[in-house]
């Protein structure tokens, strides 16, 4: 089984207002709400794809209940654990500029951090936990490598989608699979990395530091995979760009249902770059068709400098 988990869900309210005028009434054209979160957008599209997972995380308020029930709408299994306060919305407003506002959410306490190492001690053997997201101010720095111990003990494959020092300590612990961005390898090696050639030395040290799998997404002109066969890149799909938000959180959730039926890392990789592209092209997080449409247009090769 799949497990995601987010720490900090939210509501993401999408509005699209014409000419965005502060300090005056501004109305919208149109607006959507849904559920919003790394983990979560990893579970969406593992559903996407008929892949059975349980999202896990912190809820509260009748903002979770939303967030909840919108997730069992998709058939999505959740095993929430409830806090007093509310999940938090995140506001994204769209007009002739993009302007976000986001929820600080509830504080943990320690008693519901311990409910949720026990949820996650009973993970077992083949399992796969995502860890994605950033860990909010009010939890311990070190909580994704607290995590990583606990449940590799069962030999749960873990993947950690996140940065900074916290990723640096993630990697550590030997996970199965990263996706830093060149941004954040340079934050994490403190460097200023000019080209491809550079990025690869700076992720094969990742490599070595315990990350079992690394890939780099280099935006529109594809991603690279470092792993135990060597280094490979793959070509990305080109196409209208309408939401650049969840395309990350979309590669890890394609790559994990293809790894997930054949246990094949390149077909993964492959599978993960059609997902990320096409939620790229989409409103929302891609569907599985439009998925199957870019995976022909999809090359995976050996990197030759």
């Amino acid at each position: 089984m799949i497990y995601t988990l987010t720490l900090n869900p939210s509501i993401d309210y999408v509005v699209n207002v014409n000419n965005l005028t502060l300090g005056k009434i501004n109305r919208t054209l149109e607006d959507i709400k849904f559920p919003g979160g790394k983990g979560i957008n990893v579970s969406r599209i593992l559903s996407n794809q008929h892949v059975s997972n349980v999202a896990l995380g912190f809820i509260g308020g009748f903002t979770g209940e939303f967030v909840e029930k919108s997730l069992k709408d998709l058939n999505i299994h959740t095993d929430f654990i409830k806090v007093s306060g509310d999940t938090r919305i995140n506001v994204k407003v769209k007009s002739n500029t993009e302007t976000e506002i986001n929820g600080a959410g509830p504080k943990i306490t320690d008693s519901k951090l311990q409910s949720l190492f026990n949820k996650l001690s009973e993970l077992k053997t083949n399992d796969i936990l995502v860890l994605a997201g950033n860990i909010q101010n009010t939890l311990p720095s070190t909580l994704y490598s607290k995590i990583q111990n606990l449940v590799s003990k069962n030999g749960v494959k873990v993947v950690v989608d996140t940065s900074g020092n916290a990723l640096l300590e993630a990697v550590k612990n030997k996970p199965f699979l990263i996706k830093p961005n060149n941004h954040e390898i340079e934050e994490i090696f403190n460097v200023k990395i000019n080209n491809t050639d550079e990025l690869i030395t700076y992720g094969k040290k990742l490599n070595e530091m315990g990350a079992e799998n690394v890939i780099i997404s280099l935006a529109g002109d594809g991603a690279l995979l470092i792993c135990s066969q060597g280094v490979f890149f793959g070509n990305a799909p080109k196409g209208e760009v309408k939401n650049s938000v969840g395309a990350g959180d979309s590669l890890v959730g394609g790559f994990l249902a293809e790894y997930s039926k054949s246990s094949d890392l390149l077909k993964a990789f492959k599978n993960g770059i059609a997902s990320g592209s096409a939620s790229a092209f989409s409103l929302d997080l891609c569907e599985e068709e439009f998925v199957k449409k870019l995976l022909p247009i999809i090359n995976i090769v050996p990197y030759k400098n």
